[in-house]
């Protein structure tokens, strides 16, 4: 090569970059889906967390069941690994039938739950016990009711945060005596029992029917089977009969006044609850948090409370104490989790139950300050409130049996 010829500059390769936004876009449409999913995984962080395997829960519940439905419920559970499949039945229903294949049973009270596991332990096949949270039994009404029966000096309103009342407390010896046809001391004839026509002079409800609570089935239902004994408390002197022919006598004569108003229906709250509820029954033994739930969602939905339903505490009372039971290990972990886990906790308590201490076991108080920032009022029991004292097993057994004319159901299991 010539010394003199000039230099030529070496030819240059332009690369141009599409657009960052062009790039992925093309990745996407080039990419199979799954491993766009993968990437998606990736880029959220949700690829580190722990690949769960769901564990169906089978489970027989009575109204508890409310609890286990609730759509943030499941979530939670979910999010712990559990999916819980109910059978839907009553609580006394679910001791005296099959419960082989269940992880789980869940009756609404303690009577049901002492008959599984004195089964269980019978067969050497003993269970494990929880009690997430509490809910009393009480007569949920109307307030043109609950005013008639004010009057007539069987309710009194409850101490409140102003406005109209939403709790009383029901004389449960003279609302007995009203059905027996004993008014203000005077007796007439006790097949003849007060209807509220005859006691309501201002002419508020225009009722025909007898003065009586009505209940679910007797033959199935914690809450009836509770009222039942709250019943045979009062008549028999604020005690509980001691031998089985006090009690057979006992619910022969108590009898009428738990089955006189009719078939009753299987889901009281839900009769309460309706627009026909008033004309029905006028008076409906039902769960506190049933009510309570209605109360929340009345005031999230509409802004303010629903005025007209409100709550009669018995005078003599009983707490129902639901107990989940677990009978494999997959239940007692269940239970393990809705008793200590604090969202689950804290969802049981926007659905009206009083959650339980995991630590102490008592009751606490956050459902207190959960109505009160809602501005619902709290309810509240009167301290010379009488506590009941139910039959034993065996004998509330047997005046359930003789008041419900049940079949029997102990060769189904």
């Amino acid at each position: 090569m010539p010394a003199n010829r000039p230099a030529t500059e070496e030819p240059r390769l332009t690369v141009t970059r599409p657009p960052r936004r062009r790039l992925r876009r093309a990745l996407a449409s080039a990419l199979p889906v799954p491993v766009i999913g993968l990437v998606l995984l990736v880029a959220s962080g949700n690829l580190l967390l722990p690949l769960r395997q769901v564990v169906t829960i089978e489970a027989k519940m009575a109204s508890k069941r409310d609890f286990f439905q609730d759509p943030v419920v499941e979530r939670l559970l979910m999010k712990h690994g559990f999916r819980v499949h109910i059978t839907n039945m009553g609580s006394r229903e679910i001791a005296k039938q099959d419960y082989e294949g269940y992880d789980v049973v869940f009756p609404s009270g303690q009577p049901a739950a002492d008959l599984i596991s004195r089964e269980r332990a019978r067969a050497n096949r003993p269970v494990l016990l929880y009690r997430p949270f509490v809910s009393p039994i009480v007569l949920a009404t109307y307030r043109d009711y609950a005013e008639v029966l004010r009057v007539e000096g069987v309710a009194k309103r409850l101490p409140g945060s102003g406005g109209r009342p939403m709790y009383y407390t029901l004389d449960m010896r003279k609302f007995l005596d009203l059905a027996h046809g004993k008014r203000k001391g005077v007796q007439r004839d006790s097949r003849n029992g007060y209807r509220w026509e005859e006691i309501d002079h201002e002419d508020h409800v225009r009722n025909g029917n007898k003065i009586l609570a009505q209940t679910s089935d007797i033959c199935e239902s914690n809450s009836a089977g509770t009222y039942l004994g709250l019943v045979a408390f009062v008549e028999h002197g604020n005690d509980a009969p001691d031998n089985e022919a006090e009690a057979e006598q006992l619910a022969r004569r108590i009898k009428p006044l738990l089955v006189e108003q009719g078939l009753p229906s299987s889901e009281r709250a839900e009769t309460y609850l309706s627009p026909d509820g008033p004309s029905i029954a006028p008076i409906s033994v039902i769960y506190e948090h049933q009510f309570l739930a209605h109360q929340i969602g009345h005031q999230a939905e509409k802004g303010t409370t629903d005025d007209e339903r409100v709550l009669l505490y018995p005078s003599t009372r009983f707490v129902t104490e639901p107990q989940l039971v677990a009978l494999t290990g997959d239940g007692a972990r269940l239970g393990e989790l809705v008793s200590k886990d604090p969202e689950l906790q804290d969802r049981a308590m926007e659905l009206g139950f009083r959650a339980r201490s995991a630590t102490s076991g008592a009751t606490s108080d956050e459902l207190t300050r959960f109505l009160t920032e809602r501005r619902i009022p709290v309810p509240t029991t009167s301290s010379d409130d009488t506590r009941a004292v139910l039959p034993s097993l065996p004998l509330l057994e047997k005046m359930i049996e003789i008041v419900g004319d049940c079949p029997d159901r102990t060769g189904s299991r």
